[in-house]
């Protein structure tokens, strides 16, 4: 381990670290990417299931597993170490694509998703926390839209695959052979070559200006105003995900759309989403936060809206490409929000409790979509969920404040007005000498 005088912050200085990280976080988000298309399929062709509550089922388990994970990831990631964590999460991950193979009730379903939520909080949790401890202070906002667009792209890829092949080889086992590749890698990688962080956690305690959390779960939950404001909008973002992850196919399947054109629809959102952070991760560095998280809740809540009123494959890819992009704008920016209002001692912590509400959101999205869905239909399950959505942004817009952005975006405009100065001023200069 590097002595904390060695220690350096910054993208370029751990750029190897980062970029393994970044590859990890890739098969991170494929594991989820397994059961995005075909799930539903499973659950009505080989179990009949009818009920759509029912069906949800698999997300509620895997939505309060994967939160109360998240939870206590941040908690033990200073006392254990991050590593530890992200290696004990690709354990849990190496039976779940046997179990989706192999189960033969439904029951075996459920517990696949019970370690997947375990695998997917510990090893995405991880890889959260030691990027933002390698990069320090400048660049969160683009080192969390890597992050994000690695984890989604591959959800994105993975959820087209399956679909894919289970439109040409059947929903089982064929589809899920690509979760036993990405597990084994996945847990290779993240043994044999990713180093612990804590040392840079150290070198930022030592000159961090940011106050410590006196209550760090009751802050970061609802009393502080802007970590609060980013937890609710956090487990609104996943109620309506965890709504698009279970009901979308179902809501296509109904208007006969086969299997691969149902796999390119619930493609494009997270692909979307994944691809945006690219661009919107570096942008929440440089603009107000509270701006781009207003617009990116806005946006989804649109989407969600006029998802109803969509006609055909044009127009769902349309409306899903506005879900993705509203998506791309808030999912980085949550995490380096985070991260700019919290102590680094707290900063783990402090991202595991909002992980903890934000996650519970799969759950809370599937109980209350399902059965509203049952009860009225998929359309008022999904206007239901549009509103709240932009109600989420509401409280946003009233409630919280920008910090450190404006600062930094005067400093790039000056810069770049510096910069148009001197060409005009040389330009003047060889003008006249001319």
């Amino acid at each position: 381990m590097n002595s904390e005088k060695e220690v350096q912050l910054g993208l370029r200085s751990n750029k190897k670290q980062f970029i393994l990280l970044v590859v990890v976080n890739a098969f991170v988000g494929g594991m989820i990417g397994l059961e995005r298309t075909i799930l539903p399929q499973i659950a009505e062709a080989e179990f009949h299931l009818a009920a759509k509550s029912a069906i949800l089922s698999f997300i509620v388990v895997f939505g309060i597993v994967k939160a109360l994970s998240n939870y206590f990831t941040g908690a033990l990631a200073n006392r254990i170490g991050r590593k530890k964590l992200l290696v004990l999460g690709w354990l849990l991950a190496l039976p779940v694509p046997f179990i989706l193979i192999y189960a033969d009730t439904w029951n075996w379903i459920i517990f696949a998703n019970v370690l997947l939520g375990i695998h997917q909080g510990l090893t995405w949790s991880s890889t959260v926390v030691m990027k933002i401890d390698l990069v320090g202070e400048e660049d969160r906002g683009l080192a969390m839209g890597l992050n994000e667009f690695a984890g989604y792209i591959a959800v994105a890829v993975v959820a087209f695959l399956t679909g894919y092949i289970a439109s040409h080889y059947g929903v089982r086992p064929y589809p899920f052979y690509i979760g036993i590749v990405l597990s084994f890698i996945g847990l290779l990688s993240s043994w044999l070559w990713v180093k612990d962080t804590q040392s840079h956690v150290q070198k930022e305690t030592s000159y961090s200006g940011v106050p410590r959390l006196k209550n760090l779960f009751w802050d970061t939950t609802i009393f502080n105003r802007n970590l609060g404001t980013v937890t609710q909008a956090g487990m609104i973002n996943n109620l309506n995900d965890g709504m698009a992850w279970g009901l979308f196919p179902m809501l296509l399947a109904e208007k006969h759309f086969s299997l691969s054109e149902i796999g390119i629809v619930t493609a494009v959102y997270p692909a979307v989403w994944g691809i945006g952070q690219l661009f919107t991760g570096k942008m929440s560095d440089y603009f107000c936060k509270k701006s781009m998280l207003f617009w990116g809740m806005f946006l989804q809540g649109l989407a969600l809206l006029f998802f109803v009123f969509a006609q055909n494959m044009t127009h769902y890819i349309i409306v899903s490409f506005i879900l993705g992009w509203g998506t791309a704008m808030v999912y980085p920016t949550f995490l380096a929000t985070i991260a700019e209002n919290t102590h680094p001692m707290d900063r783990a912590k402090s991202i595991g409790v909002f992980r903890l509400w934000r996650d519970l959101g799969y759950a809370i999205g599937a109980v209350l979509t399902g059965v509203v869905a049952d009860a009225f239909g998929i359309n008022t399950s999904i206007i239901l969920v549009g509103l709240l959505t932009v109600t989420s942004s509401i409280i946003i817009q009233n409630r919280m404040r920008c910090l450190s952005t404006q600062p930094k975006l005067l400093d790039w405009i000056l810069k770049r007005d510096r910069k148009k100065l001197q060409c005009s001023s040389e330009s003047l200069n060889a003008f006249s000498g001319v």
